[in-house]
């Protein structure tokens, strides 16, 4: 069986930045266990498949270790090969996920998801623990929680300089941990990294699910519904974000780094 892919780099608008995501468009699903296969042979943070469904279109993720629940870079890379690779002419795409239905449409800025928003509470879990995978000499300033957990530093250098012990991390009873704090620069409203070695990614270039948390948690102490945001990590990402009720409109671009084929054995 020949399958058809395309590497896409999301909330980026040249190759080399962003976040690398594989797309596979597919007439029919296959079993989970080959789409975990798949999702481990390219080792990228995240690799998306989606099916036709009416006027629609169901959409999974999967890690190289697990299927997830939520996904942002890679339901933008999805719309941005549906639009720009498949010639897709809808205004609006809708995808049902395990995250219910999402919507992704072109605007001026780039492609825009409406995603919840995910509300958050304080932390309950290992402070001593968690602050020291993530190499900290110094407490938080403060620490939340949701499907992923969410700490607060004192400066954007702080964030920078950030060398957890991937290992210790995995430990933690988490998706994955947001480091965050106010941006060192005028453009932009704050900054973020996210480590996730618990699901096989220890660090995610730009993670567009993670600003469903941060998004709330922001405005809150911002009192503001708009933001700039960017991921800090190698690669780097920028995001723009608007808070509507329950939901959180995350804006981004993506570029096609390659497309090719996958040859899977034959059932």
């Amino acid at each position: 069986m020949i399958l058809s892919f395309f590497q896409i780099d999301a909330f980026s608008s040249v190759p080399f930045s962003g976040n690398p995501a594989a797309v596979y468009p597919l007439q029919h699903w296959l079993p989970d266990t080959q789409l975990q296969a798949i999702a481990m042979e390219h080792q990228l943070a995240e690799t998306a498949f989606f099916v036709p469904s009416g006027s629609a279109y169901e959409l999974r993720w999967f890690s190289p270790e697990t299927e997830v629940d939520l996904c942002g870079h890679a339901t933008l890379a999805a719309a941005h090969v549906l639009y720009n690779e498949l010639g897709v002419k809808r205004e609006l795409l809708q995808f049902y996920t395990r995250s219910g239905t999402l919507t992704v449409q072109q605007t001026a800025d780039g492609l825009m998801m409406d995603f919840p928003l995910i509300p958050i509470e304080k932390f309950s879990g290992n402070q001593q623990a968690l602050t020291a995978a993530l190499g900290l000499e110094q407490p938080p300033v403060s620490i939340w929680q949701a499907d992923d957990i969410l700490v607060e530093l004192s400066s954007q250098s702080q964030v920078a300089e950030l060398e957890p012990n991937m290992q210790a991390l995995a430990q933690i009873p988490t998706r994955g941990v947001i480091v965050t704090a106010l941006s060192a620069s005028s453009d932009t409203d704050f900054i973020s990294r996210f480590f996730g070695p618990r699901v096989g990614v220890n660090e995610d270039a730009v993670t567009g699910s993670a600003h469903t948390k941060l998004a709330p948690f922001w405005a809150e102490k911002l009192g503001k519904t708009t933001f700039k945001a960017k991921q800090i990590s190698k690669r780097g990402g920028q995001l723009s974000l608007e808070i509507k009720g329950e939901r959180v409109f995350i804006t981004g671009q993506a570029v096609r780094f390659s497309r090719g084929e996958s040859t899977l054995p034959n059932a």
